[in-house]
């Protein structure tokens, strides 16, 4: 077996490869390291089902549940999974790009593969997972597969703006995500990592329905693009504040737009924090609520001329896990009316940690529950953003960033 062989070949057909090649590309790969097939699963959009990705001279396989499989045990959990079928041996591994779950990889085997052959396995998984966000840059194959039913034009605009649904620095894991899919109203989250500062974001702007969201997703864009220019401007929490309240009110003096604007110290576990008229973050230790932060300490986005903001500052301890939301998420109503509420979205959260489960699948669970408390109809965006500071990040020994100069920020 030539794990090195298998990844040279990978790379080596990746700079011409389109999406539907990865498919042949990973069955040539699969008999240099002692297999004898491998197939490529993708996720759905909302995380519910695995989707093979056909081609060249892979085997036609079904659609597969995340639920109650153990392709979905796999995925859900971010580990090797073995099973032992009529036709050989048969493992599950997750594709990893980072931290963020692209779906599983299936390997069968005619005989039983040791420790080494699955780590050879995972080696090439890591690659594939890889090649599959870079082919996606170029093609709209790997998105189609995804797609369960057709997206409106207000979801594709916004979606094509948001990060990478979980980052991890190994000392910070960062995990959102949006429901409803297909038709948003007007939610959106950032997060970036600069140095030792994480930057994290979540807005949620008025006007969900009107023009088919468009409206809201306008100033949800406006918000995104004007919160990455302070960033990258290297502004302090206060003053990116006042560059979104500029840059949302100048495009639409009557758009309203709450946000939580927030920064983790990775060395030190400092979290600061604006609310501008946003529904409280929480703060989780221990497996119990040590902290509610307080809200509103600014106003919505736009009204941000008449008061000025006040920053909240938390001492994080190794472990603890922040949780923000926006207000679809509490306010989600079952079938006879009842409001999904504060008290099970904290239920549910310290669940989570009891079960240890990691933020992408705790986030991922979180929306699917209030999607079911709903029966599948939001009437509302339900977003969520998770960071776990998990152990002090050391002193940076490299470079500092350059600060670039100040004249390049946007004039609103």
């Amino acid at each position: 077996m030539s794990t090195s062989e298998a990844l040279r070949q990978l790379l080596l057909q990746s700079h011409h490869a389109r999406p539907e090649d990865l498919p042949e590309m990973v069955m040539a790969a699969a008999g240099l390291i002692g297999a004898d097939t491998m197939i490529i699963y993708l996720v759905d959009h909302q995380q519910r089902q695995l989707l093979p990705l056909p081609g060249g001279t892979a085997p036609h396989r079904e659609t597969i549940s995340v639920e109650g499989t153990l392709a979905g045990r796999a995925y859900t959990l971010v580990t090797p999974v073995s099973g032992e079928p009529d036709d050989g041996v048969r493992w599950w591994l997750p594709l990893l790009n980072g931290s963020e779950r692209m779906g599983v990889l299936e390997v069968v085997s005619s005989r039983p593969l040791d420790e080494q052959a699955v780590d050879h396995c995972v080696s090439v998984s890591s690659l594939l997972a890889e090649l599959l966000v870079t082919r996606s840059l170029y093609s709209d194959t790997i998105e189609l597969v995804r797609r369960r039913e057709p997206m409106r034009l207000a979801a594709e605009m916004l979606r094509a703006q948001l990060p990478p649904l979980s980052f991890s620095t190994g000392h910070l894991m960062i995990s959102g995500i949006l429901e409803p899919c297909y038709d948003v109203g007007g939610d959106a989250f950032d997060y970036a990592v600069n140095g030792e500062t994480a930057h994290l974001a979540l807005f949620d702007a008025a006007g969900h329905g009107s023009a088919g969201g468009m409206r809201a997703v306008m100033l949800a864009s406006l918000a995104l693009a004007s919160y990455r220019n302070a960033r990258r401007g290297r502004m302090d929490l206060v003053d990116t504040y006042h560059h979104i309240d500029q840059a949302v009110r100048a495009h639409d003096r009557y758009g309203m737009i709450t946000a939580v604007l927030a920064e983790i110290d990775q060395r030190t576990g400092v979290l600061q924090v604006i609310s501008a008229g946003h529904p409280s973050g929480i703060v989780i230790r221990q497996g119990r609520v040590a902290k509610v932060l307080p809200t509103p300490t600014a106003l919505p986005v736009t009204l941000g001329d008449t008061r000025p903001p006040v920053v909240v500052e938390e001492a994080l301890e190794p472990g603890d896990r922040l949780l923000l939301y926006t207000d679809g998420i509490i306010e989600a109503r079952s079938a006879q009316g009842e409001q999904f509420g504060i008290e099970r979205l904290i239920d549910f959260a310290l669940k989570a940690v009891a079960d240890q489960l990691p933020a992408p699948e705790t986030a991922r669970r979180l929306v699917h529950a209030i999607l079911d408390y709903q029966d599948d109809r939001l009437q509302d965006d339900a977003t969520i953003l998770l960071a776990d500071w998990r152990s002090p990040a050391p002193a940076r020994s490299d470079t500092e960033l350059i600060t670039p100069p100040s004249d390049h920020l946007l004039e609103p």
